[in-house]
């Protein structure tokens, strides 16, 4: 009996380990793609692409996403930076700041504004479009590519940006095939 009992005991203690076990973190949440399309209702936005960066994953982890709002499906998939002010010491998590200086990627919606030639040479502007991100225009973020990011997933973390969505040359050229090609601004969300 005391066998028995300690077996049971074992089964219920293994269980209970197994099911506070990290679940893998999905690659875009269902609840932002549902705000994602109310926020688009009657606005003059692109209705059927957006893009989403889940910073939750890890950076040398495909964490951005094309996505096609009416099929419901990924259409391309990139490695993403995140600013070097988003690191905490000894720590997996990130922090997110609209301040400049901070060199802290903003979280909320962007606006993916006009497409210019910088110091990184291809870039597109990003428009903050909530409280969060308000000062995006004013601190300079931008998408643009730096050699340094990778087009695969790897062992080793995205170099860091000052507070910018850097992608790899060739994914930046992915991507513009789909901003260029929408008769509408696309919508880019990133969250935490």
């Amino acid at each position: 009996m005391k066998n028995i009992f300690a077996v049971l005991i074992l089964l219920l203690f293994f269980f209970e380990s197994k099911s506070q076990e990290k679940q893998p973190v999905e690659e875009i949440s269902k609840e932002k793609i549902v705000e994602l399309r109310n926020f688009l209702k009657g606005k003059e936005y692109n209705q059927d692409v957006a893009i989403f960066i889940n910073f939750k994953i890890p950076s040398n982890k495909f964490r951005l996403f094309i996505y096609d709002l009416k099929k419901g499906k990924v259409l391309e998939k990139a490695i993403v930076s995140h600013g070097s002010g988003s690191v905490i010491s000894n720590s997996n998590q990130l922090k997110f700041s609209y301040i400049e200086n901070s060199y802290q990627s903003s979280l909320g919606k962007y606006e993916i504004a006009n497409k210019y030639f910088g110091a990184f040479g291809l870039s597109f502007r990003l428009k903050g479009l909530d409280k969060t991100n308000s000062n995006a225009m004013k601190r300079a973020i931008v998408i643009h590519s730096l050699s340094c990011i990778k087009d695969e997933e790897s062992s080793e973390f995205a170099c860091l940006s000052l507070g910018c969505p850097m992608l790899s040359p060739k994914f930046l050229k992915t991507a513009e095939k789909y901003i260029d090609s929408s008769k509408k601004r696309i919508i880019l969300d990133a969250y935490y």
